[in-house]
């Protein structure tokens, strides 16, 4: 079923509004979402994830963006608010709609597709012929200009943004095939038998591989309100697949680094990556920036530390350490004497001014050892800590330190008394 003839429809009259998810409770990478929603949560020192989508909205000439938001919303309410700010020239705007009960609908959001059709009064009514429907979890640049004119180029109703990944990844990703000309056959949403997902596999590069959905799309508007219709929560789950039964669905082939920030273990080596040479994804490049709050802050003072493939963020003081492979966030105190190793310290809110005999300070003590280790916002590590895993630990749990899969996480606020070890 086609809705209506791009080719009729001058091109000065399509305009792409954005639609951005916020997620949902974010359990997997928890506790870093227990006080934020996962959007919210830091990554490469300075920002935050909602900061990719909405930067490549605007590096894409995207100007009218919702952001849905549900779970833990303070924070990426209150980032959002203070960074993006169009002018009244411009004609752009960014809202954030927040789940609602109201008389058509008395519970939250259900899934993806359900936030939407729970607000599609309100979408249906932007000034847009189309719209593409992001996440506000995953890391990549993508320049949205270049999805909307294949979109307009092969006709389709529905477009999804997909990228080639491993087999050994396909089980946690909805999967699809498609055609000589990428119109999408098939679909099947987080696959479970080797077999199934060898028989969806395709060789790309003289290697087998499955071509993954970004969670990625772009739908004419007649085509949204169509599906939304459907019975259905969720986007990859019973959208996509009731799009390619009745309308025109094709794939955006995307060749750049894409990661979808779903897990502990995902995050962590993702920001990690970011420190060495010629990382995959980079926030350094003035012609595709990633934008976020500007702080105001002061250079980071440095006294005698060694340094090494790490990212040190404004408004920090460093004083005679040892830190490797690491990211450093904004207003981090690191004392002398300690060691940071593949350590991602997110820093702090604000600077301490207290004083009181006994207290641990902000930051880190001295002579502290941290080893593959996360550290939330307004952390006080005492002196002679070690947070090394020394059992190697894949899971443990206790009031002030997590460890998942091998890593060590201190919560938000938490405090690491002097000479703790684990």
């Amino acid at each position: 079923m086609k809705y209506e003839s791009e080719a009729l429809v001058k091109k000065s009259q399509l305009r792409l509004g954005a639609i951005i998810l916020g997620g949902g409770r974010g359990e997997r990478l928890s506790p870093l979402t227990s006080y934020r929603a996962k959007p919210a949560v830091h990554i490469g020192g300075k920002y935050r994830l909602i900061d990719v989508p909405i930067s490549n909205c605007i590096n894409s000439g995207i100007n009218l963006i919702h952001v849905l938001t549900q779970f833990n919303t303070t924070s990426l309410h209150r980032h959002i608010s203070r960074t993006y700010k169009f002018d009244i020239y411009s004609g752009g705007d960014i809202e954030i709609l927040a789940a609602q009960q109201t008389t058509k609908n008395k519970d939250w959001f259900q899934g993806t597709a359900d936030a939407v059709r729970s607000y599609w009064d309100r979408f249906e009514q932007m000034n847009a012929s189309h719209y593409i429907i992001l996440a506000g979890d995953h890391l990549y640049k993508m320049d949205y200009s270049e999805f909307f004119d294949r979109h307009l180029e092969t006709g389709a109703d529905v477009s999804v943004a997909v990228r080639p990944m491993p087999l050994s990844t396909a089980s946690e990703l909805g999967v699809l095939k498609v055609d000589k000309n990428d119109s999408i056959v098939r679909f099947v949403e987080k696959p479970q038998t080797d077999e199934l997902i060898h028989d969806l596999a395709d060789e790309v590069d003289g290697e087998e591989k499955v071509l993954a959905s970004m969670g990625i799309y772009i739908f004419n508007k007649a085509a949204l309100t169509e599906v939304l219709k459907i019975k259905g929560d969720d986007f990859g789950k019973n959208i996509i697949p009731h799009s390619i039964k009745t309308l025109k669905t094709t794939a955006f082939r995307f060749k750049g680094y894409w990661e979808d920030i779903g897990t502990i273990r995902t995050f962590f080596d993702s920001n990690i990556a970011l420190t060495q040479e010629n990382p995959h994804f980079t926030f350094y490049n003035e012609g595709n920036p990633i934008y976020t709050r500007q702080r105001f802050l002061p250079g980071s003072e440095i006294r005698g530390a060694r340094i090494d493939h790490t990212i040190i963020s404004e408004g920090c003081k460093i004083g005679n350490a040892r830190i490797k492979d690491s990211i450093i966030g904004i207003r981090s105190i690191i004392d002398d004497g300690v060691e940071l190793d593949r350590t991602y310290f997110m820093g702090a809110d604000y600077y301490d001014e207290s004083d009181e005999p006994g207290d641990i300070p902000m930051g880190v003590g001295k002579n502290s050892i941290l080893k593959n280790v996360i550290v939330d916002k307004n952390v006080r590590i005492g002196r002679n800590v070690k947070l090394i895993n020394k059992d190697e630990l894949s899971e443990f749990q206790s009031e002030n330190i997590t460890i998942k899969d091998g890593i060590i996480i201190v919560p938000k606020n938490a405090i690491v008394p002097d000479n703790y070890e684990i």
